[in-house]
């Protein structure tokens, strides 16, 4: 098997998991919708307040839902021995990072581009146009790409250790700012808020996200050796 053949296979595997055991989705859309109600409520009813909140509101959903999705793919691997046996097969390490990456992505990804109408019709928002909802949908998906970067990366470095759900936030969250702040800048100025053109952040997003994926993906090899 070749190494893009080894990534497809793993991300398969990680979804057709959750399909089967729907253990991170439960989790996810209960936090997120829970997130999303609680924060509304406690904003109050002013539309103006709840409609600045909102992409704020939206990222905060993203990152904590995707803190348990990347747990939950190693916690589920460790679980059953699987981790182990892909680590021998003949293939880079890379190519598992990348399967393990691009299962969180498309599930990441596939949440996000859900709620992000859930939450601009809860708090009042506003997307005006086709063009500038498409530009939301693309700031979703490259947000959500650096994020599980990122969140594979460190999920990995904290699979072995025992208080690997305390860890995993807390060394990753100062790694993972800028990505968000990025995203969240980006679908502000999307909503009708003061950030700035769209475009320079989306390029800055862009950036991070290169950035991280090709040190994450370098540095692996030296996370699931140890």
């Amino acid at each position: 098997m070749n190494d893009v053949g080894a990534v497809l296979a793993v991300a398969r595997k990680d979804l057709l998991h959750e399909l089967r055991s729907r253990a991170a989705t439960v989790a996810t859309v209960f936090f997120t919708s829970t997130t999303l109600l609680m924060i509304a409520f406690a904003l109050g009813r002013e539309e103006g307040v709840l409609a600045r909140s909102a992409p704020g509101v939206l990222w905060v959903a993203l990152v904590f839902a995707g803190v348990t999705a990347a747990a939950q793919s190693f916690q589920a691997d460790l679980e059953d021995g699987a981790l182990d046996h892909l680590l021998t097969y003949p293939v880079s390490r890379a190519a598992v990072y990348l399967g393990k990456m691009l299962a969180t992505w498309a599930y990441l990804g596939a949440l996000g581009l859900l709620l992000a109408p859930v939450a601009t019709t809860l708090y009042g928002a506003s997307v005006p146009g086709a063009g500038a909802a498409a530009l939301l949908a693309l700031t979703v998906v490259l947000g959500s790409f650096g994020f599980a970067t990122v969140a594979t990366f460190y999920a990995a470095l904290t699979a072995n250790l025992q208080a690997r759900e305390a860890l995993l936030p807390v060394l990753m969250f100062p790694v993972v700012v800028p990505i968000v702040l990025a995203a969240v800048r980006a679908t502000e100025s999307l909503m009708g808020g003061a950030a700035g053109p769209v475009g320079d952040w989306l390029l800055l997003l862009l950036g991070f996200d290169l950035v991280y994926f090709v040190a994450c993906a370098s540095l692996f090899h030296f996370v699931v050796d140890e």
